[in-house]
């Protein structure tokens, strides 16, 4: 017998096995499995009666709650694709992934009609606009609600036995840092079974760490329009454990939640965990019941998984994926028989981890062949497995390009230790080349991160006339906190080789981000190269 691999099968078995169990809090409002699939059975049919055909992009404009979580199922019910968007984006950036989609609806929260309202009319794809939440006001809105249309809808299930598991079910825009952005094609097949490799993933320890269970609080810190949402509104699903919506990431709201909702499982990027860590507000709150934190989305170091462990009173580990991937690929829970012990645990559990079940991951140099495994080889990872993505969407050059050889090439630059844990060192594009030798910038970010006065920071390239480009860290300090640039110089130099340590030090009160929490070292690097082009011009026009 051979059944459709899709996710739709993960609610539908929740609703059956645990209808009465709440399975998603917002606010103040709590929906047990059996409502969950309801509402979004009726989104399903809502769509239907709008006219959605199979195939058609439906956008979620929106941030986490209980909505955006029933579209994960509403829009598959209903043969569609979901189009979740970075609410972080400029219009012109949320115009261009519409157009390039497609889109024929979009669905938008209150809060972010004025974002909708600037870029709707370079749009001309979306036929109708509906509002997620409060009551529709502008003449260019549905005159139902999200709520309304679920009131006037029936429920409707599909026959998934009728899908074809190879079908797009969810299309995710890259961020475009370098290029365009590009529509990651996931399949109902990619998103099945990478939640079950990640539920699997769970039992590759002698811990618990990152298993789930119907007793699995998860508070969805993560935004469920990046990266699948980590995938975590199919393996909490299908588990029958509990989501937690939060909006925007606060650190008291967090606090507040998880002493209130007994939460036991945030997934964080790095800069979410340090707010956490350094927040004044942390010992009014009782987070006993917070077991786990898996950091992911940009490198961990073993300093912040100390703090989280030490302050937060959780086992930290971390994560490592792509939105091209489903994303997860390899985490960094301890094996069997390592036996890591003091300062060894830290250190263990910031690396980027091995490869999850299903998943292949190899090191690769420039000659194509694999790295020997001794932890110092560098090369370019590649992968090979269930969960990488159908490809890129209208962009079969692209597509070919990544999926050299059958293995998917990730960008990102690694070594791999004889346990087959990877370390990821640089993305390919940002490793520093200073006077010939190659410079890992998370290697002296791990490094000064560890110094008390640092709060955040970021090491980039930056010119030089003798060795083409040189480390450069952008630091900001913890509140209060004060450190000059020589200390940090030499803290640095005491612990590194010399041409691997910062030539200069500037502070800041803040570094520029993504919507995801990822620190947009691009927008760093263009400050100073612009300004080495621009003094070069201004000594040209003199000449």
């Amino acid at each position: 017998m051979k059944i459709p691999l899709t996710p739709l099968r993960f609610l539908r078995y929740a609703r059956d096995q645990f209808p009465n169990k709440v399975g998603v809090v917002c606010g103040d409002q709590r929906f047990t499995y059996a409502q969950f699939a309801q509402r979004s059975a009726r989104l399903a049919a809502a769509l239907i009666a709008a006219g959605a055909k199979p195939g058609d992009r439906i956008a979620f404009l929106s941030t986490n709650c209980h909505r955006l979580l029933e579209a994960y199922y509403g829009v598959l019910e209903a043969g569609c694709v979901l189009l979740p968007l970075n609410i972080r984006l400029a219009p012109q950036e949320l115009a261009f992934v519409l157009n390039d989609a497609q889109a024929r609806f979009l669905f938008a929260e209150i809060s972010l009609l004025p974002l909708a309202e600037s870029f709707r009319t370079a749009v001309p794809s979306i036929e109708t606009t509906f509002l997620l939440d409060g009551q529709p006001q502008a003449n260019w809105l549905a005159a139902q609600n999200y709520d309304d249309l679920l009131a006037a809808s029936p429920p409707f299930e599909c026959d998934f036995t009728q899908i074809d598991e190879d079908s797009i079910a969810e299309l995710f825009y890259t961020s475009g840092s370098s290029d365009r952005p590009k529509g990651v094609m996931l399949t109902h097949r990619n998103i099945y079974l990478h939640a079950l490799s990640v539920l699997a993933a769970g039992q590759t320890s002698p811990t618990t760490m990152g298993e789930m269970s119907c007793q699995t609080v998860l508070l969805q810190t993560i935004p469920l329009f990046h990266a699948n949402g980590w995938g975590t509104a199919h393996t909490i699903t299908v588990v029958g454990g509990t989501h937690v919506m939060i909006h925007h990431f606060n650190p008291i709201d967090v606090f507040r939640l998880i002493e209130r909702e007994r939460v036991s499982t945030c997934a964080m990027v790095p800069t979410m965990v340090t707010a956490l860590v350094h927040s004044p507000e942390r010992p009014k709150y009782d987070l006993s019941s917070l077991s786990t934190i898996i950091i992911g989305g940009a490198a961990s170091s073993p300093t912040l998984v100390r703090e989280a462990q030490d302050k937060l009173g959780c086992t930290c580990i971390s994560g490592y994926g792509l939105t091209e991937t489903c994303p997860t690929l390899a985490k960094s829970a301890m094996k069997l028989g390592l036996g890591w012990e003091g300062e060894q645990h830290y250190v263990g559990q910031a690396m980027t981890g091995f490869a999850i079940p299903g998943v292949e991951l190899r090191v690769l140099g420039a000659d194509g062949k694999e790295v020997p495994h001794n932890g110092i080889a560098m090369g370019e990872i590649v992968v090979r497995g269930d969960v990488v993505m159908s490809g890129y969407w209208r962009q079969p050059e692209a597509t070919a390009a990544a999926m050299k050889d059958g293995w998917f090439h990730t960008g990102d630059v690694a070594t791999v230790d004889a346990h087959n844990y990877l370390q990821i060192v640089d993305r390919k594009k940002e490793i520093i080349v200073s006077g010939g030798e190659n410079i890992s910038s998370l290697e002296v970010e791990k490094v000064l991160s560890a110094h008390p006065a640092v709060y955040e920071l970021a090491v980039i390239p930056v010119p030089d006339a003798k060795w083409g480009e040189v480390p450069k860290a952008i630091v900001v300090l913890k509140p209060g906190a004060k450190a000059e640039e020589e200390e940090l110089l030499e803290f640095c130099r005491a612990r590194l080789s010399h041409y691997k340590c910062p030539r200069s030090v500037e502070f800041l009160e803040s570094l520029p981000r993504t919507g995801t929490g990822k620190v947009l070292k691009r927008e760093l690097r263009r400050r100073h190269w612009t300004a080495q082009k621009s003094t070069v011009e201004h000594a040209a026009e003199k000449v």
